[in-house]
């Protein structure tokens, strides 16, 4: 997600100030003070009916509107009249300040309101703190800047550097963003030129982004989709597989018959193929889907979609991706589960299998 999605996506509890902002420069602080908290009101209520919860963001907006409008009633005269968009940036400095300098990321918690799928890894966590840090001096500098000019400068120079000024600091940020960004994407796309990419989603399948493998794998945070396919036989004895001892993630440990990513663009259908026919060699099959999950390690986020096959064919299997592969009976998986033989995502797959598959 970019900055101006971040921003747009945000807004909503910023709105009421936002709002008091305009209509005071339009309309004047009684009647700006007023619209701003009918508005305020009515977007508190409605989130609160679609959502059924209490946002706090927008009531704290409420109460910086009220606290604002006052001291501006009070001190209606030129110099005040000066000082009010620094006063008002004031504020955003403070809640960035908190964000960037104090365990209570004000921010974050916004970000996690209004983003309710966002995952962020320790590396997008470091580039996020950044950008707020960046954004708390340019608000302070240009907080600063104002407050001399509405003292020491010509009600030109004031007007250039709390309206023109604002807009000129944050499109310099903003391009010289763009820029890096672009610039750390080429140096990702050549870093990792040879690795598999694959896509980023939220929990409902959605592709949002795509990332390497190995950024994918250096910890929990980027969820990327995933294909398991349980294989059974007329017996209702379920194919496992045992994961080379070169693995990353449990090697050694038996595991569902087939399992992998999908590549960056793939369909799930013709994902769970490609890996079906690259590990046990298996081309024609129907599979029927069982459920879709995140399972989170230390090494990976992955939304599972889980699917079941009926098959009595020949099986082939990749030595080079698996040591070992044979049919077990349900029994003596129930009797093996929990003592180290199995991989732990595995058995919660075979959780879902009795739970939803064989009491068909």
């Amino acid at each position: 997600m970019n900055k101006m999605d971040l921003l747009k996506t945000l807004a909503p509890g910023f709105l009421p100030l936002i709002i008091f902002i305009l209509a005071d420069s339009i309309w004047g602080t009684h009647i700006g003070l007023i619209v701003a908290v009918v508005f305020g009101i009515i977007e508190f209520i409605f989130s609160y009916i679609k959502e059924k919860v209490v946002d706090k963001f927008i009531l704290l907006d409420l109460g910086l509107i009220v606290v604002l409008g006052v001291v501006s009633i009070l001190l209606e005269n030129d110099i005040f009249f000066k000082l009010k968009p620094a006063l008002i940036e004031l504020i955003f400095c403070f809640i960035l300040g908190i964000s960037v300098f104090s365990p209570v990321n004000i921010m974050m918690l916004m970000t996690r309101r209004y983003m309710k799928n966002i995952q962020l890894n320790e590396t997008q966590m470091q580039q996020f703190t950044r950008s707020l840090r960046v954004l708390f001096y340019i608000f302070l500098a240009h907080t600063v800047l104002i407050v001399y000019a509405a003292f020491f400068m010509s009600k030109g120079a004031w007007a250039f550097i709390s309206g023109g000024l604002f807009y000129i600091l944050f499109a310099v940020y903003f391009v010289i963003e763009l820029i890096r960004a672009r610039g750390r994407r080429k140096g990702a796309i050549e870093q990792y030129k040879d690795e598999e990419w694959f896509d980023i989603v939220d929990k409902e399948g959605k592709v949002i982004n795509r990332a390497p493998r190995g950024v994918c794998h250096s910890g929990p945070g980027l969820l990327h989709p995933v294909v398991h396919v349980h294989i059974i036989d007329g017996s209702d004895r379920i194919f496992l597989q045992k994961r080379a001892m070169s693995k990353q993630i449990q090697p050694g440990k038996w595991d569902t018959a087939v399992g992998g990513h999908l590549l960056s663009g793939e369909k799930v259908e013709d994902g769970l193929k490609r890996e079906a026919a690259e590990e046990l060699g298996i081309t024609e099959f129907k599979a029927l889907f069982l459920a879709r999950y995140v399972w989170e390690t230390p090494v990976e986020s992955e939304l599972v979609f889980m699917f079941v096959s009926r098959y009595d064919k020949a099986i082939i299997i990749n030595r080079e991706e698996i040591e070992e592969g044979k049919f077990w009976k349900i029994k003596k998986i129930k009797e093996s589960l929990g003592k180290g033989a199995f991989t732990p995502n595995f058995e919660f797959d075979f959780k879902i299998l009795l739970e939803n598959y064989f009491k068909l």
